[in-house]
């Protein structure tokens, strides 16, 4: 992971794996993404025959169903820390650093990564170094986060905590999600032609998968947005309730799932 200027890391000064109810936090965003996720990996024709890697695998959840319900031939899964990944038919399982320059575990007819590119730094070189990880003919896919709390965002309980949450990580471990946006360009860059892109915003009701996520986020980061000087406890108390409660009345961060296709043998699209 990247290295922010605090020096902080993801996994490390916050949302560690071995805190109490993080496999949990992850799984309740993937309750929220999965569906999109699968059906725009679907629509691309991930299925019977295919080799994939799954980038910042989590909890397994996208590798799982790519298996039992794309029925592809395997899934790699990467991730630094690999104590939520279940063992599983045709699920390989890595512990690596994608962010290391001899990171190369082959090549594969779908490479996907989620809510992972956000978090670290050098993201042309990631990109690419990605990109050449698909084999002719098939697709990188990567989904992060786009931010929705601009300045004509209504004021709220919510909006306020999301910006402080969005500063304090980025001062804590260098999470970034502004250059999001430029996804396709930089597939383009990296190669990879047709690209296109798409972006789906769950609702926040109370409740609800994503709604759950943000509680348990904003718990875990508490220090980070307090260290803002944005909020205070009871500012994020109170963001809390507005998010369980029938008033809340806002957007939830996006996610922006791009993808490009590798040139097939001589250059054909």
């Amino acid at each position: 992971m990247s290295t922010a200027a605090g020096g902080g890391r993801y996994g490390e000064d916050v949302f560690r794996p071995e805190e109490a109810g993080e496999g949990e936090r992850i799984d309740y965003g993937a309750l929220a993404y999965d569906d999109t996720t699968m059906a725009r990996l679907r629509a691309l024709g991930a299925g019977p025959g295919w080799h994939c890697l799954d980038v910042g695998a989590g909890t397994g959840t996208v590798s799982r169903r790519l298996l039992d319900e794309a029925g592809v031939a395997s899934v790699l899964a990467v991730d630094r820390d690999v104590r939520f990944l279940p063992d599983h038919p045709g699920l390989d399982v890595l512990e690596a650093d994608v962010t290391a320059r001899g990171f190369s575990p082959g090549r594969f007819r779908l490479v996907h990564a989620r809510f992972v590119l956000m978090h670290l730094a050098e993201h042309e070189r990631l990109v690419t170094q990605l990109a050449e990880l698909v084999e002719p003919g098939g697709f990188l896919v990567l989904g992060d986060a786009v931010d929705l709390t601009g300045d004509r965002a209504p004021g709220t309980p919510y909006t306020a905590v999301m910006r402080a949450m969005w500063q304090g990580l980025r001062e804590t471990i260098g999470t970034d999600v502004s250059w999001v946006p430029s996804y396709p360009q930089l597939l383009r860059g990296a190669g990879l032609v047709p690209v296109a892109a798409e972006i789906h915003v769950p609702p926040l009701e109370p409740g609800s998968p994503i709604s759950r996520f943000w509680a348990d986020t904003w718990e875990r980061s508490r220090a980070a947005m307090r260290a803002t000087g944005l909020v205070d406890d009871a500012a994020v108390d109170a963001a809390l309730r507005y998010l369980d409660s029938p008033e809340c009345a806002s957007l939830s961060a996006g996610m922006l799932t791009a993808w490009g296709r590798k040139p097939a043998e001589g250059g054909a699209p």
